[in-house]
């Protein structure tokens, strides 16, 4: 059983400080993130408790680590939601979180054989697609047209419009966790068969990309599902391959909890770390 309980934040000068929290109890574990995000910066910690003993598990330093467990949920996704025969992948949004997006999702489904990437900073997108083997696209459009879109940006405003994709897409938006912030258009939601988060109680307070579309009768919440219904074969991902899926990712304190018992076990058979 595993009881998940939504990020809150509290104003910290002229950014945020958030917390979130998770008990998982198949792994014994319950534990929380929290992070400080100021314009100088973001900085993350996750803190696990082990229920068995009553006693503090780990305290890990968690901004890698929240970087590989958000680029697994896409990966984990792509595997349950893309089109068998997908092989392509777009990327809006060269940034940090970018890099592990086409990371898991390549892990995930091995056949991909091309990415495409673009954003706005010519710079940028030149030595994101070094990095990671990508096409640079010259437009959003280029990306947009791919059988796997990732949008991962820090926009407020659409950038993803669903005119441009294409019959079978699969979307991953991962950037915009405000209630104000959004990076798809109200016609990805219309032309969505399958909508699915991560979390529909955090996405209802977060999600700008489906609260505005709910508010505007462009979506019901009734029709928005959970990853993990598809995961455990409760929900079919796709009844077509020409069926447009969005998977809408906020990032929940259940995911840190996961990677965080992985890390313990791999520091422990490393020898690394130092004991509490």
């Amino acid at each position: 059983m595993i009881e998940n309980r939504p990020r809150t934040r509290a104003r910290a000068g002229d950014g945020a400080f958030a917390v979130m929290s998770a008990v998982d109890e198949e792994l014994g574990l319950a534990g929380l993130k929290s992070y400080v995000a100021l314009p100088a910066g973001a900085r993350f910690v996750v803190v696990l408790f082990d229920l068995a003993r009553a006693e503090l598990a780990a305290v890990i330093e968690a901004d890698r680590m929240g970087q590989l467990r958000t680029g697994a949920a896409s990966g984990v996704a792509a595997k349950h939601l893309a089109r068998e025969d997908a092989r392509t992948l777009g990327v809006i949004g060269c940034g940090w979180q970018a890099e592990s997006q086409v990371a898991c999702i390549r892990e995930a489904l091995p056949g991909i054989e091309q990415v495409v990437a673009y954003c706005r900073t010519e710079e940028s997108l030149l030595a994101f697609c070094d990095k990671v083997g990508a096409e640079p696209g010259e437009s959003h459009r280029d990306s947009a047209q791919q059988d796997i879109v990732v949008t991962v940006t820090t926009s407020k405003d659409p950038v993803l419009r669903g005119e441009w994709l294409k019959p079978g897409a699969l979307v991953c938006a991962v950037g915009a966790n405000q209630p104000k912030s959004r990076e798809l258009d109200n016609v990805v939601l219309e032309r969505a068969v399958l909508v699915c988060c991560d979390s529909i109680e955090q996405a209802r307070l977060e999600s700008g990309d489906l609260i505005e579309p709910v508010e505007r009768g462009v979506l019901d919440w009734l029709e928005v599902h959970e990853l993990h219904e598809v995961v455990s074969g409760e929900l079919p991902g796709r009844s077509s391959p020409d069926d447009i899926v969005l998977f809408k990712s906020i990032g929940i304190a259940a995911w840190d909890v996961a990677i965080g018992a992985r890390a313990i076990e791999l520091a422990k058979e490393k020898k690394v770390g130092r004991k509490l």
